[in-house]
């Protein structure tokens, strides 16, 4: 096994990463409930809409730092974190110092959790603003492997909420190129930091191979599914077994489902042997149609009764640290 999975014993991979495209590998570990540990993130915020689409959607560093630990304390590996500019709390920030601080209180509560910083940022961010999380000394980040048309339609945020602004509709093309993924992916193994590969259709995987063939990302590969996002394929169980039929080797993947999709995406996820699934308010605000989530804990619960239900051992954080290949030392800030 290469080097570059740090440590991880041939044995242990062969546990975590598993042929998907062979139905008697699916059928053996079925029959001896042998699917790997599955790891959950959780998305707590985002950094596209705030309190204005969910009032309990965490947005300054003591909220994140409080759903993050109540999550964390549910069952999550993995923190998904876009900070805040305090300037105006509905949107992303752009510089280190605050991922920095909001890191560091997350690891201060959280001690094991694995922190992951979006190199996604917010709309209309350039590539010096997207990638300044990677100073903040993130264990993981997420690359996402391709450009992205999109389209949205913002709530009016009223006072008494802080910074209120008016009712908008935005839409417009965030680009990316194969030289500028290369700079991201540069970037994070300069820094030690593991990609989170985001794919949102199966021909982005032509990026993640030219990012292999570079030698900027190495194995385990982290891929993650994004289902039922604007640009991304129907959230559909025939689309995803698609999606898993198509990955490479020696990969550790991860779906995530938007809005209503988000937990039929992650259970199938789960039946299908996947190793990771992310929920959170980033991604989905309801609990089910007509219910807000009162927290991001309630979502990782219930994906922690359900994995139970489907004989899914949940991974800890150690667990979870192996599996990627990442340090087993948590990040210190």
């Amino acid at each position: 096994m290469a080097d570059s999975t740090s440590g991880l014993k041939e044995s242990k991979m062969t546990d975590y990463i598993w042929d998907y495209h062979n139905p008697y590998q699916w059928l053996e570990r079925v029959q001896r409930s042998s699917f790997p540990p599955l790891m959950i993130c959780v998305a707590i915020s985002g950094g596209i809409h705030g309190k204005e689409a969910n009032p309990d959607l965490p947005e300054t560093p003591q909220e994140q730092v409080e759903q993050t630990l109540e999550a964390y304390e549910a069952g999550a590996s993995m923190v998904h974190i876009h900070a805040r500019d305090p300037e105006k709390w509905w949107d992303g920030a752009d510089n280190a110092e605050q991922y920095r601080k909001v890191n560091g209180m997350i690891r201060e509560a959280c001690p094991e959790i694995i922190i992951n910083n979006s190199t996604g940022g917010s709309l209309g961010m350039t590539v010096e603003q997207r990638v300044a999380c990677l100073d903040a000394g993130p264990e993981v980040a997420t690359l996402n492997m391709g450009p992205d048309m999109y389209k949205f339609k913002f709530r009016e945020r009223k006072a008494p909420l802080p910074h209120p602004k008016g009712e908008e509709e935005v839409e417009g093309v965030l680009p990316v190129t194969y030289g500028e993924l290369r700079q991201f992916a540069t970037g994070m193994k300069e820094r030690g930091i593991k990609p989170e590969l985001e794919v949102y259709h199966p021909g982005q995987l032509w990026a993640v191979f030219d990012l292999v063939e570079v030698g900027l990302v190495e194995v385990p590969y982290f891929i993650q599914f994004v289902m039922g996002y604007q640009m991304s394929p129907w959230a559909t169980p025939r689309n995803l077994i698609n999606f898993m039929d198509q990955l490479p080797g020696q990969s550790i993947v991860e779906v995530s489902g938007l809005g209503p999709f988000q937990l039929p995406m992650t259970t199938m996820a789960m039946i299908l042997g996947a190793q990771m699934v992310r929920v959170g308010m980033e991604d989905n605000i309801y609990y089910r149609r007509g219910q807000l989530l009162k927290t991001n804990a309630e979502a990782v619960e219930r994906v922690v009764r359900i994995a139970r239900e489907l004989n899914r051992e949940i991974a800890a954080p150690a667990q979870a640290r192996e599996m990627l290949g990442l340090s087993r030392t948590p990040s210190t800030y």
